[in-house]
């Protein structure tokens, strides 16, 4: 059975750590990526604080990505390649960090309450596999530190699932 410590309250460092060790836990053993995408996703809307999405968008035919297992509002279902922050981070096979998404040229609006927005790539092999995508409804809620902690977690799962899709 999976368990989590406590992380109320706990500063950057800590509650990251605390998050990778998680999720180690959760992911160990399972290789599907739609199960450890899900539990992933839920993992993060349990774990971060002020946040109202977090989930993936996976890679597909000409570099367009289509949603995958989420928390949160209902969403945009297909990003071009290129478009909006998860096209930027995926096109450019680096996370991309956006204080106030209403100052980003191209933002999708899936929700409209979403005000801050970090998405990091998902890259196996060298490819860009997808991205994972974090919203909160409040300008500036990430930090280097968020980005830092995101990236790992996008490390994780990328090692723990079978892209052989």
């Amino acid at each position: 059975m999976f368990e989590i410590g406590a992380v109320d309250g706990a500063a950057k460092p800590e509650l990251y750590r605390e998050l990778a060790q998680s999720l180690r836990g959760l992911l160990e053993g399972e290789r599907d990526i739609t199960a450890n995408a899900a539990n992933t996703a839920a993992l993060l809307a349990m774990l971060l604080p002020d946040l109202n999405w977090a989930g993936f968008y996976f890679t597909r035919d000409a570099g367009e990505l289509v949603l995958g297992p989420f928390q949160g509002k209902p969403a945009c279902v297909r990003i071009p390649a290129g478009r909006g922050v998860c096209g930027a981070a995926a096109a450019a096979g680096r996370s991309v960090l956006v204080r106030d998404v209403h100052e980003f040229p191209g933002h999708i609006a899936c929700d409209t309450a979403s005000q801050s927005e970090l998405v990091v790539p998902l890259i196996v092999g060298g490819r860009v596999m997808g991205v994972i995508d974090l919203d909160s409804p409040l300008v500036g809620r990430f930090d280097a530190e968020d980005q830092r902690g995101i990236e790992q977690v996008a490390a994780i799962f990328a090692a723990a699932c079978d892209w052989a899709l």
